[in-house]
């Protein structure tokens, strides 16, 4: 038996160096295991052939046996053709080469038979096949073997004839090569026998060289089943081993500054789901183990208040707390929003950002060492080596995906036992996504408006009719509100056709010259965003003219209207940020979607949904559906991008479930992973973690 992994691929029969190292900067496969594990995006059944007389030009691929009658040419240069009349006796199509036509010619011939697949369509009254794949009949194995495999490929492979039908011949020159060695199991026999598996070698034969229907979809739930069950025990088994090696500090009571706010300064009455959520903190701070909790909430839920809260706990048990934002205008905001809260109170709130320097700074970092400084809010400013707290308790990390892991560890490291951890965010995160992104989190969920917040209404608006909108808008504004009016660009792309920002905002300028406009985009300087929205906030500007940089941090109760052009190149998660910029006052607010007419089918189902609901929740599962776990906004940026080879997060939620269950039992029945009848299991593991597989694992 050798291992798969140390074999290098420009070794295997059909690759050699030139195209190994395209293998390995187009695909990332270096091995033979890597080869083994690319599997195919999707399959063809090619057991049934057809006759000529029984195919039209709206058929998806079909399969034909015959022959050859002749080959003609037509046009020149680069329009030259090469056409080949097939027949099986029953009729005639037409075989279309643009490329290729010396090799074709050279190849096939009008004396053997071949077996011909392609998708038919109809030209000039005749049906034709476009560079079709052709086998000799009497050599052909594909209809034989029923289902044809097709292997994502990209543009710089098929230029050195790396096809998917080559990468399956390269997979059969892979298999004859196993022949003599034997692939080691990767799951226990008592695991296989009890959920009815199929051995790994039988699995990966059948992903690559299926027989049937049947046998593909066993072999593909052998391959999900394992690669879900090792991510949820290594999840599993990491948060129990950090359970028990962090004891976690000990809050023993909740005492006067909760109490004091609680009672005296609380500015409207917690909703029932706040509430909730707080005796989960308190319940998981008093425990003795180390609070790691994820809190979700909706836009303008009220997290900053339940996470001011969870302070307060930790500066009633004699420690410190700290909150750590992404970008500086929300750790402004968050700090400005806290002092309000607490203004009046005996405790001490210090803001530090990349701004903050000089005598100013160093009284800061000072008063931290001392204790005096009782709350530190900042950006990744907080996680520098020259800050360091008396003690810290409490960590709260907001809008956590825009934090990598090793970010947020340098935090945990700023006490001898670790403080609790509370990881929060306004991006709703669907159940079997947040099992394997914050498998080792506990989650606690707001899911309670505010009392007196009004759904937001959203329409859908195609763009040539501004008129009406414009009116809204200048209605509204009329009535004292403020809009946004947002944009996917920031200076135009001759690439995409799409309204830019420059662009955009002098036109509003011009559309409304008796108001004041801002506007706002990622490349202006810190200070210069800052004093826009410090305008806009004071009302001074009417309408702000911005890109994303607005979807996270910016609160303006009194803008009730939120314009997004070009709404379909927005994902879902990020059209339901950004129009949880308005929503956050008492009055009626309202989104508009701004399209143009062609829209893709799937464009048309975000946007309905986006006029259909407001839950979070739905949107993100229904963004999960359609787009897939690697384009959901944060996956990529957390530190834990997906390296699924074939498990699909989105469809295979039931599975991830049922596979977690079963983790969960088997770490009950060997904790300490000593039972033989576990031990391949166990190994396996090990092995995984040594090649270091990208699981996703936070803190």
């Amino acid at each position: 038996m050798f291992d798969l992994s140390t074999r290098d691929i420009k070794f295997l029969q059909g690759v050699g160096p030139q195209r190994a190292a395209i293998l390995n900067k187009e695909l990332h496969i270096y091995s033979f295991r890597d080869l083994l594990y690319y599997f195919p995006y999707k399959y063809v059944d090619r057991s049934r052939l057809y006759y000529i007389s029984e195919i039209n030009g709206n058929m998806p691929y079909i399969q034909l046996r015959g022959k050859v009658l002749s080959f003609e040419t037509f046009g020149e240069g680069r329009q030259r053709r090469l056409v080949a009349h097939f027949s099986d006796g029953t009729g005639v199509v037409d075989l279309v080469w643009f490329q290729g036509l010396k090799f074709v010619m050279g190849k096939y011939n009008t004396t053997e038979e071949y077996v011909v697949f392609g998708k038919p369509t109809v030209f000039n009254g005749r049906i034709n096949i476009a560079h079709p794949d052709i086998d000799p009949a009497e050599e052909l194995t594909l209809s034989a073997m029923g289902m044809q495999p097709y292997y994502n490929t990209t543009e710089k492979m098929k230029r050195s004839n790396l096809t998917s039908q080559m990468i399956q011949k390269l997979m059969k020159h892979l298999f004859v090569a196993l022949e003599k060695e034997e692939i080691a199991e990767t799951m226990s026999e008592n695991l296989i026998r009890k959920y009815s598996l199929v051995s790994l070698p039988e699995a990966l034969h059948q992903i690559h060289f299926p027989q049937n229907a049947d046998m593909l979809r066993k072999a593909q739930y052998r391959l999900k089943f394992e690669e879900l069950f090792y991510i949820q025990l290594n999840i599993l088994r990491y948060t129990k081993e950090r359970r028990s090696r962090f004891r976690g500090l000990m809050f023993e009571h909740v005492g006067e500054k909760f109490n004091t706010f609680y009672s005296q300064y609380l500015p409207f009455a917690l909703t029932g789901a706040q509430k909730r959520v707080i005796k989960e903190m308190r319940r998981d701070m008093g425990s003795g183990r180390q609070m790691n909790r994820l809190l979700q909430g909706d836009v303008g839920s009220g997290k900053t208040l339940v996470a001011l809260m969870t302070m307060l706990i930790a500066l009633d048990n004699g420690f410190q707390a700290c909150m750590m934002a992404p970008t500086e205008i929300l750790a402004t905001q968050h700090h400005e929003t806290i002092c309000k809260f607490l203004n009046g109170m005996d405790v001490r709130v210090e803001l530090l950002t990349g701004s903050v320097k000089g005598k100013r700074r160093e009284k800061i970092l000072k008063d931290l060492l001392t204790g005096d400084v009782h709350i530190l809010i900042g950006t990744h400013a907080v996680i520098e080596d020259t800050v360091n707290f008396s003690s810290l308790g409490l960590v709260v990390v907001d809008e956590q995906h825009r934090f990598g892991v090793a970010q947020r560890a340098k935090l945990w490291a700023k006490n001898t036992c670790p403080p609790h951890v509370l990881v929060m965010t306004a991006t709703p995160i669907p159940r079997t996504l947040a099992m394997t992104l914050y498998g080792d989190l506990d989650v606690s969920v707001i899911d309670e408006l505010p009392p007196g917040r009004k759904p937001i209404q959203t329409v859908h608006q195609f763009d040539n009719r501004r008129a009406s909108m414009y009116a809204f808008i200048r209605k509204q504004i009329q009535e004292g509100r403020q809009a946004y009016i947002v944009y996917p660009l920031i200076q135009e792309s001759e690439k995409m056709d799409i309204k830019n920002l420059e662009e955009g905002y002098l036109h509003i300028c011009e559309e409304f010259p008796e108001y004041k406009v801002s506007k706002v985009h990622g490349k202006m300087k810190p200070a210069e965003k800052d004093a826009e929205m410090q305008r806009f906030l004071a009302n001074k500007t009417q309408i702000m003219v911005a890109t994303t940089v607005i979807e996270v941090g910016v609160n303006v109760p009194n803008a009730s209207v939120m314009v997004i052009e070009n709404a379909e190149r927005f994902g879902l998660s990020q059209l339901h940020q950004l129009r949880g910029r308005v929503g956050r006052g008492a009055d009626q607010s309202y989104c508009i979607l701004v399209t143009g007419y062609k829209l893709s089918e799937d464009t048309r189902k975000r946007i309905q949904i986006m006029v259909d609901t407001n839950d979070g929740f739905e949107i993100a599962e229904a963004d999960l559906k359609l787009r897939g776990p690697g384009d959901l906004e944060g996956t990529q940026q957390s530190g834990v991008a997906f390296d699924l080879k074939i498990a699909d997060i989105a469809k295979d939620g039931q599975l991830l479930q049922y596979v977690r269950e079963i983790a969960e039992r088997m770490l009950e029945e060997d904790p300490q992973g000593i039972k033989p009848e576990y031990a391949v299991v166990w190994q396996q593991l090990k092995e995984m973690r040594k090649r270091n597989v990208n699981w996703s694992v936070i803190s």
